[in-house]
């Protein structure tokens, strides 16, 4: 089978970041068919030792129109992926599914005025994929990044969200931005203290955004740990802020891949 008629490319890797001892960046060629919207996600394969493929799904960092592809990792101690994943080097090779895939989008929402983007972990690529696109900035009043993390050391690409304001086709919209990092089992200066889940509880993440949480107004994505989804989901239904769905527009879309 040719290269074309298999459903995948193989990539090089430009670049590998340690952020962590547990984080870390990856770099790639982007195939020249490879198309994706903002918060799409790809499915990336290592090839073992023993020759066989392992597939996982990871969401674009990088931005539609980067000529690159960019991912964000954790590295799961004894995981099939990571641990391949995070022995590569620039110069080796990863496999790219053809196809982008997901749906969280901009699309999964009618209206609405403030637009919130709820990450945990690695949770927050898919949003950096969105922040330096331009429909966000054109279609929403207020964007607030609501970034978690379990030490400040993890909250990871700051030079990027801080640099937003600075992008040359972003200039003019850098007063829309809100950015709120979190830090779990920490105190640390410039940022929140406390799950996602607890300050929405108190009030106090709406506090620090200046801005009230509302279905006519509001629309939320949210990415990360599965629980936080899960737990943040159930708090906001019961404030009647509703999953979107194709038959059911609502104001929230979560990522599913995990």
């Amino acid at each position: 089978m040719s290269a074309s008629e298999e459903k995948f490319t193989r990539e090089t890797l430009l670049d590998v970041q340690t952020l962590t001892p547990s984080l870390f960046t990856l770099r790639t060629t982007r195939g020249q068919g490879f198309r994706f919207r903002a918060g799409q996600f790809a499915r990336l394969g290592v090839t073992k030792a023993d020759g066989s493929v392992v597939w996982r799904a990871y969401s674009m960092v990088s931005a539609p129109h980067d000529e690159f592809l960019e991912f964000f990792s954790i590295v799961v101690p004894g995981g099939e992926f990571t641990s391949e994943l995070s022995q590569l080097k620039t110069g080796d090779h990863l496999l790219l599914d053809k196809q982008a895939f997901g749906y969280l989008t901009l699309d999964r929402f009618i209206g609405g005025r403030d637009l919130w983007l709820l990450a945990s972990g690695t949770g927050l690529a898919p949003f950096l994929s969105i922040l330096q696109d331009f429909e966000v900035w054109e279609r929403f009043e207020r964007i607030v990044l609501v970034y978690s993390a379990r030490t400040a050391a993890e909250l990871a690409y700051q030079p990027l969200i801080h640099g937003l304001r600075e992008l040359e086709h972003l200039a003019e919209y850098a007063d829309k931005l809100v950015y709120l990092p979190l830090v779990t089992r920490e105190q640390a200066p410039g940022c929140l203290h406390g799950r996602i889940t607890t300050l929405l509880d108190s009030g106090e993440l709406e506090r620090a955004a200046g801005l009230n949480l509302s279905p006519e107004h509001s629309r939320l994505m949210i990415c990360g740990n599965p629980q936080m989804i899960d737990d943040t989901r159930q708090r906001l239904k019961q404030r009647d802020l509703q999953l979107s769905l194709s038959r059911r527009p609502g104001q929230v879309a979560v990522e599913s891949y995990w």
